[in-house]
């Protein structure tokens, strides 16, 4: 199920206005479903609002990233060591 109709459900159900039942009905879902969702965006809600969590992840990226980089100038330098021997 699309994340966009997961946060639906769970703000429906967070609302209050229509059992979790009724809900579960509507998203063809079963009801502890429901309530797994309210229960991850009551837990997870405050993150959306939060630079650090934005920040923490830039950073996991960038090392990531200079990580590969530094995997492929080792592979460049090999490769060129090899054609040096072979050509």
């Amino acid at each position: 199920m699309p994340p966009q109709v997961k946060f639906q459900a769970a703000l429906e159900a967070v609302k209050g206005e229509k059992s979790l039942v009724e809900i579960a009905r509507i998203y063809n879902v079963h009801p502890n479903t429901i309530v797994k969702w309210k229960a991850e965006l009551m837990e997870k809600g405050a993150t959306l609002f939060s630079n650090e969590t934005q920040e923490k992840e830039l950073e996991k990226k960038i090392r990531d990233l200079e990580q590969l980089i530094g995997k492929k100038e080792v592979e460049i330098a090999l490769l060129k060591n090899w054609n040096v021997r072979f050509a």
